[in-house]
């Protein structure tokens, strides 16, 4: 029996329930109609309104021409563009980091085009090009695959809020959606704009957050699974007994599965300890070297530090003790090289896979951090 045809996610819902908001964040499975759904809503302010978009990705290579030609192409083959225009486009061009509507007359041959793009592209890598530009008829911000597993930016938030200075100026009838895949649920921005609830979400909820007198509203929703509304046909492929898979057919938060503890050992087998605090999370690691065997077990530490003057802590913040390090990436103290040696001969053992995603993500912010400060 064929799957009933599924209903995609609208994003413009949060629109009319949340009208006085200026940030719509949107996170959730792959393939739902998030970014869809945030270009309909901008190519409707631009037809309706004469309102231009800025569609946002975190590095050049992601708004390359070869990258973003076919970003449209689902509103081009549905005929949309064509319906909003009344007719008068059909396609949409990409080029020089601008979304430009056009005609093509099979008779003639001739292909004629809008006389102002509907959109541009920006990376965040890159703004520091646009600041002398001005950008008054853009309402619509898009943030895309603002997630990411393979790490962020030196600095990204800062950075985004700079995109949107550039942008914004001194108006307030700017909206930005930030869309995100459920790949990582250690992100910067989770902190950095103060939504703590977000790790705790459930799919198919909506959160508000208000900034005291400031008028700032942020909403955010965890998308409800394809699966609530029909499903998407292409979930067959991806039907297999692994966790990791739940991310693409139900919107779960991918975790990868890290090795755990192959043996026990015994409390005079532990070397030394040493912690990690990364986005308020403190994980306890320790040292374990036994006759024929060494390796880092780390856990969660429910508790706080004993000895914040003297334990090893290794961090995300400054801090300005001796014992708190910055980054892991650039120390060269013997205890720091020996965890590097270690973790680069994947002898790591975790106490779930939670645990694992934590050190992952402060690794990698780290090697980050460390290359920013020319280590």
């Amino acid at each position: 029996m064929p799957l009933r045809k599924p209903k995609y996610y609208d994003i413009s819902h949060l629109v009319r329930d949340y009208p006085d908001a200026y940030y719509y964040v949107a996170f959730g499975e792959r393939s739902n109609g998030k970014t869809y759904s945030a270009l309909d809503y901008a190519l409707e302010r631009y037809y309706s309104s004469g309102e231009q978009f800025a569609y946002i990705r975190r590095f050049g290579q992601d708004i390359k021409k070869k990258n973003l030609q076919n970003l449209l192409s689902s509103h081009i083959e549905n005929g949309r563009i064509e319906k909003l225009s009344k007719g008068e486009f059909s396609l949409v061009d990409y080029t020089s980091g601008m979304f430009v509507p056009y005609s093509f007359e099979a008779d003639t041959k001739k292909i004629v085009k809008a006389q102002e793009p509907i959109g541009f592209a920006f990376d965040l890598n890159a703004m520091e090009h646009h600041k002398s530009t001005s950008y008054p008829k853009i309402t619509t911000v898009i943030f895309d695959e603002f997630l990411s597993r393979q790490g962020y930016l030196t600095n990204e938030f800062i950075l985004f809020m700079n995109t949107l200075s550039t942008i914004i100026r001194d108006r307030v009838n700017v909206k930005i959606f930030m869309i995100g895949n459920t790949v990582n649920r250690y992100c910067p921005y989770f902190q950095e704009m103060g939504l703590t609830h977000i790790k705790d979400q459930q799919p198919g909820s909506v959160d508000v957050y208000h900034y005291a007198e400031t008028g700032l509203q942020v909403v955010v929703e965890y998308c409800d699974p394809m699966a609530k509304r029909g499903g998407k046909q292409s979930d067959v492929y991806f039907a297999f007994d692994n966790p990791q898979l739940k991310m693409i057919t139900g919107g779960a938060w991918e975790i990868a599965i890290y090795p755990h503890l192959p043996k026990k050992y015994r409390p005079m087998d532990i070397v030394t300890n040493f912690f990690v605090e990364f986005e308020d999370v403190i994980l306890h690691c320790e040292l374990v070297a036994t006759d024929d065997d060494y390796y880092i077990f780390v856990h969660p530490k429910t508790t706080p530090i004993k000895d914040e003057s003297e334990d090893i802590i290794y961090g995300d913040k400054p801090n300005g003790r001796w014992n708190y390090r910055i980054g892991i990436g650039n120390q060269i103290d013997q205890l720091s090289m020996t965890i590097k040696r270690i973790i680069k001969e994947n002898r790591v053992f975790y106490s779930d896979n939670e645990t694992g995603e934590v050190l992952r993500n402060y690794l990698i912010w780290s090697v980050q951090y460390s290359s920013a400060r020319g280590g």
